[in-house]
């Protein structure tokens, strides 16, 4: 087991954004809070369209690592994977929405971002990720990925305001038995250190993580100087880069004998996932009501109707192609119109021939 846990992230602007004076769109934040560790990091999208991404990504590191610092028992406990991503999306979906309020923000893809984090509470570890980046577990063994990449056919990556984004947004709960370090990267780190084709990570990136364990003051400079010279500085082109660390400190070689054996029972809280459902439905519907607003669409509430659900907004940077269900004839109906056309053809001969009979 771990002696302490130390947490770090940092985050630096790109040399293609300075050359072009556009502002930093990756955001970062790590923070230890009621027992949990958690790492965040998010990148914002890039484009003409994505015009409010820095504010998507920044909101984004922070009301995920709030929600996990304060739910972590729930979140974990909760077997239902899908209702656990859901839950998550629908924390973003509800901060975005008082985004777009409060800056008149007509679409929710302005604020499109992606997001990678890892959270620990004693033992119990939950890492998830969406889009492209890179999460990486490093122990006694070697450095592999956990998370890789996330791309579509296209290239293209996906964003947490997809559509359906908690389908696509990777989630994962483990322990940290044999884990000495772990990784998260936006794509400005990872396309100098990851090789995707051979699953490769540089031994690098375990000495920058290393440098943790000096405590996080040493260990964030030092990443952030590695970060600069060698990565954003190699590049006239280089992108925003961001680099976050959890730290496990007693844990480089771990002698077997030492690991637990069965898991141990911690103090947790009596809040459930069902608690976390009900409390998010009211902000929920109240999210989609503004975020129609905003679009220029009037509410149901106005119109005097029945609320209905909010209308999704079409992603088309990162949904892939859905196959679109279309109404075909069944085999019976087919044959029922086959037999119709033959009968009616029948009739007519016969009409013909009756027809040619009279006047013969």
């Amino acid at each position: 087991m771990y002696k302490s846990i130390t947490v770090g992230a940092i985050t630096t602007i790109g040399n293609k954004h300075v050359n072009r004076g556009t502002p930093c769109e990756d955001a970062s934040y790590a923070v230890t809070k009621n027992g949990v560790s958690v790492v965040c990091i998010a990148d914002g999208a890039g484009g003409k369209q994505y015009t409010d991404a820095r504010f998507g990504s920044d909101c984004a590191v922070h009301v995920i690592t709030d929600t996990l610092c304060e739910h972590f028992d729930a979140l974990y406990s909760e077997n239902r994977e899908a209702a656990v991503r859901g839950y998550l999306m629908a924390k973003l979906r509800v901060a975005f929405a008082g985004i777009m309020e409060e800056r008149t923000i007509d679409v929710i893809d302005r604020l499109s971002c992606t997001l990678l984090f890892v959270a620990v509470k004693d033992r119990r570890m939950m890492i998830g990720h969406i889009g492209d980046g890179l999460i990486v577990r490093i122990s006694p063994s070697g450095v592999s990925p956990i998370s890789m990449p996330q791309n579509d056919k296209d290239g293209k990556t996906y964003f947490v305001t997809a559509a359906h984004a908690d389908n696509y947004l990777r989630f994962l709960k483990t322990t940290v038995d044999d884990i000495h370090a772990i990784a998260l990267m936006t794509d400005g780190v990872q396309d100098s250190v990851y090789n995707e084709e051979a699953g490769l990570v540089k031994p690098v990136v375990a000495k920058m993580a290393e440098t943790f364990a000096s405590g996080r003051e040493e260990g964030e400079k030092s990443v952030l100087d590695t970060v600069k010279q060698f990565i954003v500085g190699s590049s006239n082109a280089s992108d925003d880069a961001s680099f976050g660390v959890m730290f496990f400190e007693g844990t480089k070689a771990p002698d077997p004998a030492t690991l637990e054996s069965s898991a141990e029972k911690f103090a947790s809280s009596t809040e459930t996932f069902k608690d976390l459902s009900q409390a998010i439905k009211p902000e929920l519907f109240n999210a989609h009501e503004i975020i129609k607003k905003c679009a220029g669409e009037d509410t149901a509430a106005e119109a005097g109707t029945q609320p209905e659900p909010a209308k999704e907004p079409e992603v088309k940077h990162s949904e892939p192609e859905i196959e679109k269900e279309t109404k075909e004839p069944s085999k019976i109906s087919k044959i029922s119109i086959i037999m119709l056309i033959i009968g009616l053809a029948l009739c007519i001969i016969g009409a013909i021939e009756l027809v040619l009979s009279l006047k013969g």
